[in-house]
């Protein structure tokens, strides 16, 4: 552990923030320090250039009848400001109360390191083939993983494929993700009059756009939570009863819940909780409005422009694209007179589901459940993931999704850490899961 603790400090200490252009040769670094890694291993490794930042794929082949398992994973890393918020520097990680500190501990450099330690472990005893895809751009959309994955799908194709990139349950509860929502994001702009008007002049008479924004944005949802676009709820796919008693039976406490992130309330569609509403069910929320005078005091203006953005999150059997269709369809039904609209089409992701059943997860969860000495829990996650829906729809195969963080690691913000005793166990199941797979599924 004390090793593979080092050789994490090490990746940790490069500073690959792919958003930031002064760090290109950073992000260069740290995807040449995975290729040494690599091949130290034993990996036939490539860096291969794209138009923006390298991807590194590596592949070590035993047997041809083997299993073959490839695991994603991301290099790069969120830029660390406000600087002055972390306890320690970013870039020089610390061990503190048992917690590895710096950017990218956790997400992602840190999940991603124990499979690549887990395999230095097993040594002469891997007996499974073996592929890595490790990227540099997750944290800036990926523009350019899915053409990589179209053009390299022979290449890529695999029994499973094993993803770190996400949080437990709970500290201490080993837990497999079997279920990601997708996403439809628009943005819409307003135009009224060709300028702004003295409300004084116009008031009364002349469109104003803010007006029109508010309206439109309260005719998206019902009040107590349901989604009004007509047709919105058509392909939504149910929890089947096997799903509500593995959600019954987790260890979520909602009281808790709302007093983690302040709210007095929880609002959300009826007839449905807590757990079901943000895993399990699609949602729209509105992400931000602008228009009008912001400044101080006060300016009798009626703005001639003004627009909002908004998402949904979406589950099982929806499709992004008919979704946008409906959602822009129902823009201009709701759109009142005297107004001009523009639609912008943003992020696009496909829902992603994981049979409980497949064999890669029980693997998985007989893999955790060594590690830690307890059962696995089976959870979804309200988030979007779009490439893990390109790597399921293009190679076919099953997705382990085996969260090695938690919710609490500071993900985006100052002083991420990365629990050791997740690292260590993480290293254990992902050695358990590899050797599960050589014995066949």
């Amino acid at each position: 552990m004390n090793r593979h603790l080092d050789n994490l400090a090490e990746f940790l200490k490069i500073p690959s923030v792919s958003a930031d252009p002064s760090h290109k040769a950073d992000v260069e670094q740290a995807a040449r320090w995975l290729e040494a890694k690599l091949k130290n291993l034993g990996f036939t490794v490539e860096v291969v250039s794209t138009p923006g930042h390298p991807i590194v794929y590596a592949e070590k082949l035993v047997s041809a009848s083997a299993p073959t398992l490839l695991v994603y994973g991301h290099y790069d890393v969120q830029p660390p400001d406000p600087l002055e918020l972390w306890q320690t520097p970013p870039f020089e990680p610390t061990l503190r109360d048992g917690k590895l500190y710096a950017r990218g501990s956790s997400d992602d450099k840190g999940q991603i390191f124990a499979h690549i330690a887990a395999v230095e472990d097993l040594g002469k005893e891997l007996a499974i083939n073996l592929k890595f895809v490790i990227e540099g751009e997750e944290e800036i959309s990926s523009a350019n993983l899915a053409p990589f994955v179209k053009a390299n799908q022979q290449r890529l194709k695999c029994d499973v494929l094993l993803i770190s990139d996400g949080a437990m349950l709970l500290p201490g509860v080993p837990t497999l993700t079997y279920g990601l929502r997708g996403l439809s994001y628009l943005e819409v702009h307003l135009e009224g009059a060709r300028r702004d008007l003295h409300s004084g002049v116009y008031g009364g008479a002349a469109p104003n756009p803010v007006h029109a924004a508010s309206w439109m944005i309260a005719k998206l949802k019902a009040e107590e939570g349901r989604i009004l676009i007509p047709g919105f709820y058509h392909k939504v796919r149910p929890l089947s009863e096997k799903e509500k008693r593995n959600f019954a039976s987790l260890p979520f406490d909602q009281t808790a819940f709302a007093a983690s992130i302040g709210a007095g309330a929880l609002p959300g569609e009826p007839g449905f909780g807590v757990m079901e509403r943000i895993w399990a069910r699609p949602t729209l929320d509105v992400n931000g409005i602008w228009g009008g005078y912001q400044g101080e005091g006060s300016k009798t203006v009626i703005p001639s422009k003004a627009g909002f953005k908004f998402s949904m999150r979406l589950v099982p059997d929806q499709d992004p694209g008919e979704i946008f269709q409906l959602a822009e369809a129902y823009l201009q039904q709701i759109l009142p007179a005297g107004y001009r609209m523009k639609v912008i089409r943003h992020g696009m992701g496909k829902p992603v589901i994981t049979d409980l059943e497949a064999p890669a997860m029980k693997a998985a969860a007989q893999a955790l459940e060594a590690a830690w000495g307890k059962p696995a829990v089976f959870t979804r996650e309200g988030g979007s993931i779009p490439i893990v829906a390109d790597f399921q729809e293009l190679l076919g195969a099953p997705v382990v999704l085996m969260g090695l963080g938690l919710n609490d690691d500071n993900l985006h913000a100052p002083n991420e850490k990365f629990d050791v005793i997740n690292f260590e166990k993480g290293i254990e199941a992902s050695g358990n899961f590899m050797r599960i797979l050589a014995k066949g599924i």
